[in-house]
Parts: structure tokens; C-alpha cells; sequence
């Protein structure tokens, strides 16, 4: 029986396999799925990822399912009572910059997607094991400059490359990995 390999996170959980089986490096397109998961991973800063998987439908109950205009609506009320939903990850910062993000997207000539694929990078070398896998690129620093200058918030240079490996900018799947796509 061939032994399956996988990228050695994906096998740590029953919910890390099923994100990494499934989702992870995966192509995601549209303004609201993209800004999902800007929105995922600016939350998960300083934090463990599987927090914020295990609070992923709490958080899209929370911002009504991520739909930028309706985001970008809120107001003073709606932070207060983000703040006081034990649901998702309650921090000041993070929730004002979620909704920054939405107002920022709405204003993006071309749309959210367009501009973060614009930085996809497919020739991006293939991973032999965890350890060749990077924080940090060029190209996730050029994206969270170019973010951050149209007005997002917590979108540095880690943040932007754990989107592009989330949403599939670039394959970080190790080598001979079951979810490994072309």
C-alpha cells in the first residue's frame, strides 16, 4: 500500500487535513472570497491558524458573509457588537481594519481579486519539504505594499504570503503532495 503524503501540517488535525485536502493553495477568485480571506488571515496574526478555522463560520455570521459593501457599511454600532461576539477573535484593531479593508476594496478601480492576483506567481520553485517553504517573498512584499497603498491594514509582507499560499498566488504543496496540482 503506497504511503499518502501530505504537507506534514496538513496531517496535525482532522480540520488542518480537510483545509489542506481541499482548500489550501487552491485558486479563489471574486472580490468577497478574496477579501474572506484577507479578512481570515489578518485575524489570525500572532495567532494559530486552527483559531481561526475552528471560528471561520462564527466569523462569517459576524460579517455577513464577508460581502464587501455590506462590510464596508458599518458603523461604530457594528464594531461594538463585534467586540462583544465571543465567536470570533475580539480584538479593536483587527475588527477597524476589516472594515478599513471593505471600504478600501470598494474603491479599487479593477476589484479586490484582480489586484491580488495581479501578483500570482505559478513559476514560484516547488517545495521539497516544509523548510523550503518561505514567510516571506519579493512578490508578498510588493502585494502588501501595494495593499497598503490603497488603504488595507494589517497586510504586511507574512500576511500577504500566507493569502497568496491560501488562495493559491503561488503552490506551496511540498512535492509528491496528495493535493498537489499543476
Amino acid at each position: 500500500m503506497t504511503e499518502l503524503i501530505r504537507c506534514e501540517w496538513g496531517n496535525s488535525t482532522p480540520l488542518y487535513t480537510a483545509y489542506h485536502d481541499e482548500e489550501w493553495g487552491r485558486p479563489v477568485h471574486g472580490d468577497d472570497k478574496v477579501f474572506e480571506r484577507v479578512t481570515l488571515e489578518a485575524f489570525q496574526s500572532g495567532l494559530s491558524w486552527i483559531t481561526i478555522l475552528r471560528k471561520r463560520e462564527n466569523f462569517r455570521k459576524a460579517f455577513d458573509g464577508f460581502e464587501i459593501p455590506k462590510v464596508a457599511a458599518y458603523t461604530e454600532h457594528d464594531v461594538e457588537r463585534l467586540l462583544a461576539d465571543a465567536g470570533i477573535v475580539r480584538n479593536r484593531a483587527k475588527v477597524e481594519a476589516a472594515i478599513a479593508n471593505a471600504r478600501a476594496a470598494l474603491d479599487l478601480p479593477g476589484g479586490l481579486s484582480e489586484l491580488v492576483w495581479g501578483y500570482a506567481d505559478p513559476a514560484a520553485p516547488v517545495p521539497k519539504t516544509m523548510a523550503d517553504v518561505p514567510a516571506v517573498t519579493p512578490g508578498s512584499k510588493a502585494l502588501a505594499k501595494e495593499l497598503k497603498k490603497h488603504g488595507f491594514r494589517f497586510v504586511g509582507p507574512t500576511t500577504a504570503y500566507a493569502l497568496m499560499q491560501a488562495i493559491g498566488l503561488v503552490n506551496d504543496h511540498i512535492e509528491g503532495c496528495i493535493a498537489r496540482q499543476p
